[in-house]
């Protein structure tokens, strides 16, 4: 599957005939606007901001995304002030964020270029297949706090943290469209910021919006990314984000209600990542982890918390993998002469090499071979080594 985090690819005729049916006039002007250093080759499915157009660069032969904004956003979109946060986004370099190639203009709409990524949204992911195992899903929530990290010490917000937003490729979460809310919303007049708030484009996406956000509260800060974290961890982990409805009633639901704890919908989820989406979500920003590296600390903590993906349970009865490799090596230790038994310095080294009857050497290779051909329990051979016998009394 290819996509470019729009959540998909698909065609752009069929259901959206008279919205696409300018298709080839706008390609034709966009690659006018691009010269010869791209070449367009088709349209991808866009959002409510932007039409997406695939095109391969001449110079370096590489697959690019080119995202035209929308032409009412751009009639109330101050292009000097859209630039200057740009060119702040584009100097975002780090592994888990995909970075803005280039920006202008083409028939007085704004672009910009980026990476064409291979693999699929998070959204996509979710769609097929549900919530994820609790692993992966920390595993993927680390590579966007790592993006989240980095970007913040830059001083650029996100503010449209969603499993859009989130590209799955080569075992790697990637963030994409990082800074765009932020230049919209920048470089809008204020009239338009307000109608866009209520419909969920350009500058926030209901389902995942902050409180503060949603009131467009002029002091917001990196802390609303948080919350947008917390909303896609929930989605991640449940299959669904925590409010669902109409957005007006999302919205709403942001402000007041408290989602179904997540300790009591995924009982397999440690709960020190349970109570970390519960902070993200709080309505307070104060009471949110106040920066992404604390977040990622609370993650990496708890990653070895977390059950594997695919567990193979022990055979005949053997109730843990260690404790069945421990006892073997115990068993080999001994037949071997090796220095201990269960991690303890063994003193009669030299008399079980010197004297290869002892009773408990005897009994330790006797174990080895049952376990080889019958595979024999853990606790058998735990038995036959420190059954009181020979020097291990």
């Amino acid at each position: 599957m290819i996509t470019d985090g729009t959540g998909g690819e698909r065609s752009t005729h069929s259901s959206d005939g008279g919205q696409r049916a300018d298709s080839a006039e706008v390609m034709a002007a966009l690659q006018a606007s691009l010269g010869e250093s791209y070449i367009v080759e088709r349209e991808l499915s866009g959002g409510g901001m932007s039409r997406v157009f695939v095109a391969r660069e001449s110079g370096l032969y590489r697959t690019v995304v080119v995202k035209l904004l929308a032409p009412d956003l751009s009639a109330s979109l101050s292009t000097e002030r859209f630039q200057r946060e740009i060119r702040l986004a584009a100097a975002l370099q780090q592994a888990n964020i995909v970075p803005l190639l280039s920006a202008g203009r083409s028939n007085d709409l704004p672009y910009y270029t980026m990476p064409f990524v291979e693999g699929r949204s998070l959204r996509d992911h979710l769609e097929r297949e549900g919530a994820l195992p609790v692993r992966l899903g920390i595993n993927v929530l680390r590579d966007i706090a790592r993006a989240l990290a980095y970007a913040h010490a830059h001083g650029v917000v996100h503010r449209d943290i969603k499993p859009a937003n989130v590209l799955l490729s080569g075992g790697t979460a990637v963030v994409t469209n990082f800074g765009i809310a932020k230049a919209l919303s920048a470089a809008l007049d204020d009239g338009h910021q307000e109608t866009l708030t209520l419909t969920g484009i350009g500058i926030g996406t209901p389902a995942y919006m902050a409180p503060e956000q949603a009131a467009g509260d002029p002091s917001l800060d990196h802390r609303a990314d948080f919350y947008a974290l917390g909303c896609l961890a929930y989605e991640l982990f449940t299959g669904g984000p925590p409010f669902r409805g109409h957005s007006h009633e999302v919205v709403a639901a942001h402000f007041r209600d408290v989602p179904p704890s997540l300790a009591a919908t995924r009982k397999d989820l440690p709960a020190a990542v349970a109570t970390l989406v519960a902070r993200c979500l709080e309505k307070d920003p104060a009471r949110r982890p106040q920066s992404a590296t604390e977040i990622l600390n609370a993650l990496d903590a708890s990653v070895d918390m977390a059950p594997l993906v695919h567990r193979r349970r022990p055979r005949h009865g053997l109730h843990g993998a260690r404790r069945h490799l421990a006892c073997t090596r115990c068993a080999r230790d001994l037949v071997r002469g090796g220095h201990h038994v269960g991690g303890v310095p063994h003193p009669a080294r030299s008399g079980l090499r010197s004297n290869p009857r002892q009773p408990a050497l005897r009994l330790a290779a006797r174990a080895v071979r049952r376990r080889r051909r019958r595979h024999h329990p853990a606790a058998a051979i735990s038995a036959a080594v420190t059954d009181g016998r020979g020097p291990y009394r």
